[in-house]
């Protein structure tokens, strides 16, 4: 444990916190925590786990702007995905894992490159999941964490495997946090449409 893992682990935490209360200010909080983890996992030789931050950097201000103007300016809701669509990311999020893997394992010093890959392709499908505010991209987070905790416990990292243990529970907690607010949104926008039509009738 070392300082600068310290303080990404207090960012993140942070975020990751924000983004279970469904609030804007994940997104920024979040390019700060990833900044801090690139390096940590650069000098654990975590490659993936490198590329994975970047990925998050630039998704995260992409997020940023969807969560702030939404569709047509307006707010974005909450939805859910299908389930064959969420089948399909989960075989995408594999077959980027293996290949992923392999590559590492065949042309780096990478520690445990499948492990790794696995966290950094399932770790950009929940991403992208969560920048449309869909409600899906908690059970893969779940997945993540539950890949990630043994890894950084195995490179060391005991703070951050530690983390990514209350990153589990609080992926559980927020799944069921947004089908609440989900199910308020579609029940505010119900009341809205009758009123509307009871006003243009």
């Amino acid at each position: 444990m070392n300082a600068l893992e310290l303080l990404a682990n207090g960012v993140i935490l942070a975020s990751i916190v924000l983004a279970g209360r469904n609030s804007v200010h994940t997104w920024w909080t979040g390019i700060l925590g990833c900044a801090l983890f690139g390096w940590v996992f650069f000098r654990e030789r975590l490659y993936a786990d490198v590329t994975l931050q970047v990925f998050f950097i630039a998704s995260s201000a992409v997020g940023w702007q969807a969560w702030l103007h939404g569709r047509d300016g307006g707010r974005l809701p909450i939805t859910r995905l299908a389930a064959w669509r969420q089948l399909g990311l989960v075989g995408i999020g594999a077959l980027g894992a293996l290949a992923y893997g392999l590559l590492l394992h065949l042309t780096t010093d990478a520690q445990a490159p499948f492990a790794d890959s696995a966290v950094l392709a399932f770790s950009i499908v929940a991403q992208l999941l969560m920048m449309r505010r869909h409600l899906a991209c908690w059970p893969f987070w779940l997945l993540v964490d539950s890949i990630a905790v043994p890894l950084y416990a195995s490179r060391g990292l005991h703070l951050t495997a530690v983390l990514y243990a209350a990153f589990w529970l609080n992926a559980l907690l927020s799944w069921r946090h947004w089908r609440r607010l989900m199910r308020r949104e579609a029940a505010a926008n119900a009341v809205a449409s009758t009123a509307i039509g009871a006003t243009t009738a």
